[in-house]
């Protein structure tokens, strides 16, 4: 029986990275996760029933956005609980916190790649995901600083 496995990210660069992991999809009972907009709405095509929104949400518009979090917070609950993944692997950002830390609480693996665009600095998602995470993975080695227990795994590109 093969490993049900989360992928999960918020859209943008955050979704390219995980895409590129594609190669990975057809070894796991596997779906993604990623935030609703125009730019990824074919991915349904594609993925099919694999394939989930979140709600999609910028900080730019505070206000709306708090409400949007928080919808965005008991959807997941929703999905983690329809999915019930083993393993959630993630190359963040804020769409997928929630879902990690629900996962650690219900004993799911986690598994984040830090982004590719931060070469030296901590991500916010980062510096909340790496307590909990059970496989910290870099794409720079100069980040192995800041994330002493990370692992580097060189580019995902």
């Amino acid at each position: 029986m093969k490993k049900n496995v989360m992928f999960i990210s918020s859209t943008g660069g955050h979704l390219d990275e995980l895409l590129q992991l594609s190669p990975l999809f057809e070894k796991y009972e596997y779906c993604i996760i990623t935030e609703k907009d125009k730019s990824n709405i074919k991915l349904k095509e594609k993925y099919k029933e694999k394939m989930y929104f979140l709600p999609y949400g910028t900080r730019a518009k505070i206000f709306s956005y708090i409400f949007k979090y928080l919808f965005l917070c008991f959807k997941t609950i929703y999905l983690y609980f329809k999915i019930r993944p083993q393993v959630i692997i993630t190359t963040g950002t804020h769409t997928a916190g929630p879902m990690c830390i629900i996962g650690k609480i219900f004993r799911s693996k986690i598994i984040y790649i830090e982004t590719f665009a931060n070469t030296n600095k901590k991500t916010a998602t980062g510096r909340l995901i790496y307590p909990i995470a059970d496989l910290f993975i870099v794409q720079w080695e100069e980040m192995l600083k800041l994330y002493p227990k990370a692992v580097y795994g060189g580019s995902i590109y």
